[in-house]
Protein backbone atom coordinates (compact mmCIF):
# COMPACT_ATOMS: atom_id res chain seq x y z
CA UNK A 1 0.00 0.00 0.00
CA UNK A 2 1.25 3.46 -0.88
CA UNK A 3 0.91 6.12 1.80
CA UNK A 4 0.91 9.88 1.77
CA UNK A 5 2.63 11.81 4.53
CA UNK A 6 0.61 14.67 5.99
CA UNK A 7 1.28 17.15 8.78
CA UNK A 8 -1.09 18.99 11.05
CA UNK A 9 -0.32 21.84 13.41
CA UNK A 10 -2.29 21.62 16.66
CA UNK A 11 -2.68 23.48 19.90
CA UNK A 12 -2.70 21.91 23.38
CA UNK A 13 -6.43 21.06 23.41
CA UNK A 14 -6.30 19.09 20.16
CA UNK A 15 -3.07 17.46 21.31
CA UNK A 16 -4.86 16.20 24.43
CA UNK A 17 -7.61 14.70 22.26
CA UNK A 18 -5.02 12.99 20.06
CA UNK A 19 -3.34 11.54 23.14
CA UNK A 20 -6.73 10.28 24.39
CA UNK A 21 -7.25 8.48 21.05
CA UNK A 22 -3.98 6.60 21.52
CA UNK A 23 -2.49 8.71 18.71
CA UNK A 24 -4.73 6.93 16.20
CA UNK A 25 -7.43 9.38 15.15
CA UNK A 26 -8.35 13.01 14.78
CA UNK A 27 -11.16 14.34 16.96
CA UNK A 28 -14.47 15.36 15.39
CA UNK A 29 -14.61 18.91 14.13
CA UNK A 30 -16.49 21.55 16.09
CA UNK A 31 -19.65 23.00 14.52
CA UNK A 32 -17.72 26.02 13.21
CA UNK A 33 -15.06 23.75 11.61
CA UNK A 34 -16.60 22.27 8.43
CA UNK A 35 -13.21 21.18 7.02
CA UNK A 36 -10.35 19.12 8.44
CA UNK A 37 -7.23 20.36 6.71
CA UNK A 38 -3.94 18.59 7.21
CA UNK A 39 -1.12 20.21 5.29
CA UNK A 40 1.19 18.81 2.64
CA UNK A 41 4.46 20.27 3.84
CA UNK A 42 6.28 20.32 7.13
CA UNK A 43 7.52 23.93 6.85
CA UNK A 44 3.97 25.23 6.52
CA UNK A 45 2.89 23.18 9.57
CA UNK A 46 5.80 24.59 11.58
CA UNK A 47 4.86 28.15 10.64
CA UNK A 48 1.25 27.66 11.79
CA UNK A 49 2.23 25.91 15.04
CA UNK A 50 4.91 28.47 15.93
CA UNK A 51 3.37 31.70 14.60
CA UNK A 52 -0.35 31.11 15.22
CA UNK A 53 -0.84 28.43 17.87
CA UNK A 54 1.80 29.70 20.30
CA UNK A 55 0.39 33.26 20.50
CA UNK A 56 -3.19 31.95 20.64
CA UNK A 57 -2.71 29.02 23.05
CA UNK A 58 0.74 29.29 24.63
CA UNK A 59 2.08 26.28 22.73
CA UNK A 60 1.93 24.69 19.31
CA UNK A 61 2.78 21.25 18.02
CA UNK A 62 3.44 19.76 14.61
CA UNK A 63 2.13 16.27 14.03
CA UNK A 64 2.95 13.91 11.19
CA UNK A 65 0.99 10.91 10.00
CA UNK A 66 0.55 8.57 7.06
CA UNK A 67 -2.70 7.96 5.25
CA UNK A 68 -3.59 5.54 2.47
CA UNK A 69 -2.66 7.54 -0.65
CA UNK A 70 -5.47 6.11 -2.79
CA UNK A 71 -8.04 7.11 -0.18
CA UNK A 72 -6.51 10.57 0.32
CA UNK A 73 -6.62 11.21 -3.44
CA UNK A 74 -10.39 11.66 -3.28
CA UNK A 75 -9.94 14.97 -1.44
CA UNK A 76 -8.91 18.18 -3.16
CA UNK A 77 -5.60 19.86 -2.48
CA UNK A 78 -6.11 23.59 -1.94
CA UNK A 79 -3.52 26.30 -2.18
CA UNK A 80 -3.97 28.48 0.91
CA UNK A 81 -1.45 31.15 0.01
CA UNK A 82 1.98 30.78 -1.55
CA UNK A 83 3.02 28.02 -3.92
CA UNK A 84 4.00 25.64 -1.10
CA UNK A 85 1.10 26.44 1.23
CA UNK A 86 -1.03 23.43 0.41
CA UNK A 87 -3.78 21.77 2.40
CA UNK A 88 -5.87 18.64 1.92
CA UNK A 89 -9.52 19.54 2.43
CA UNK A 90 -11.51 16.78 4.10
CA UNK A 91 -15.16 17.58 4.92
CA UNK A 92 -15.87 17.21 8.63
CA UNK A 93 -18.51 14.56 7.95
CA UNK A 94 -15.82 12.37 6.30
CA UNK A 95 -13.35 12.56 9.19
CA UNK A 96 -14.39 9.29 10.83
CA UNK A 97 -13.79 7.43 7.54
CA UNK A 98 -10.57 9.37 6.97
CA UNK A 99 -9.34 8.24 10.40
CA UNK A 100 -9.87 4.59 9.38
CA UNK A 101 -7.32 5.10 6.59
CA UNK A 102 -4.52 6.44 8.82
CA UNK A 103 -1.60 4.01 8.72
CA UNK A 104 0.28 3.73 12.01
CA UNK A 105 0.28 6.38 14.71
CA UNK A 106 0.05 10.14 14.61
CA UNK A 107 3.32 11.49 16.00
CA UNK A 108 4.43 14.83 17.41
CA UNK A 109 7.59 15.92 15.60
CA UNK A 110 7.98 19.56 16.76
CA UNK A 111 6.76 21.63 19.66
CA UNK A 112 6.91 25.33 20.41
CA UNK A 113 6.15 27.15 23.68
CA UNK A 114 5.62 30.81 24.54
CA UNK A 115 8.05 30.60 27.46
CA UNK A 116 10.83 28.96 25.40
CA UNK A 117 13.94 31.06 24.83
CA UNK A 118 14.10 32.57 21.37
Amino acid sequence: MTTRTLWRPVGPAELDLLRASGWRSWPPRLPDQPIFYPVLNEDYAIKIARDWNVPAHGSGYVTRFEVDAAFAARYPVRQAGGRTILELWVPAEDLEEFNKHIIGLIEVIHEFHADAPK
